[in-house]
């Protein structure tokens, strides 16, 4: 009998029956759009590290909101994203060491208009076809006074990927700064440049400044096993 096969079987078993089917769920839909090398590997172990810890917050789609707002001569266009996904790693005290991850699908922008929609998903604007997702990964925290500050990260958009400063309020739900609360609440905004992502069509009917806007819920999670890595 071979020894070392046996006791590897063993630690397999054990792993599975540590991690839960219901708990490998959950890890997977999180780490989904951040794996095939859209995001660091160091990225995710920090996530989970957080969450083993019990202070990684996932982000609540049905009571967050994510959306754009742009002018053009005709009108003020504003479209919401449906889909997206996303946390951030918050340790109480430790604020600035925190890390924010965002994943957005593209496809899913809608506006009150549906002949102006279907322009932003076009080759146009975003080309939902080449480009589905758009990625937000932080590299810093910086807190200005009481619940306001800004976060700093790189911005993916249109296959173009961007440096940005999100002006940001990160309070619990109740407005206070954040302490122990099981639910935190994000909003960040940030100006961007069309053209600096490469979206320089109908520059003269549309304005290059587009503002990203969210107001992200988001709750303390946990995550076991090994389900963000990429093997």
């Amino acid at each position: 009998m071979n020894t070392g096969n046996s006791i590897g079987r063993l630690l397999l078993a054990v792993l599975l029956l540590n991690c839960g089917f219901a708990k490998v769920a959950v890890a997977d839909r999180f780490c989904t759009p951040f794996l095939n090398g859209k995001v660091e590997q160091s990225v995710l172990d920090s996530m989970l590290r957080a969450a083993k810890k019990g202070y990684l917050y996932r982000v609540q789609s049905a009571t967050s909101v994510v959306k754009f707002c742009i002018d053009s001569k005709l009108s003020h266009v504003e479209g919401r994203f449906k889909k997206f996904e996303g946390g951030i790693a918050m340790q109480s005290g430790a604020e600035n060491r925190g890390q924010a991850l965002l994943s957005i699908d593209v496809d899913s922008v809608s506006t009150p208009n549906p002949l102006i929609e279907k322009v932003i998903k076009s080759g146009t604007f975003i080309d939902v076809e080449r480009y589905p997702d758009i990625l937000f990964v932080s590299s810093g925290f910086e807190w200005l006074a009481g619940t306001a500050g800004i976060v700093k990260g790189n911005l993916t958009l249109h296959g173009i990927t961007r440096a940005v400063t999100f002006n940001v309020k990160l309070s619990d739900v109740k407005g206070s700064k954040i302490g122990n609360s099981d639910t935190i609440l994000i909003k960040m905004t940030v100006p961007i440049s069309r053209a600096d992502f490469g979206m320089k069509k109908r520059k003269f009917l549309v304005s290059d400044s587009v503002k990203l806007c969210m107001s992200v819920e988001a709750k303390r999670t946990s995550l076991s096993c090994m389900q963000c890595h990429n093997d």
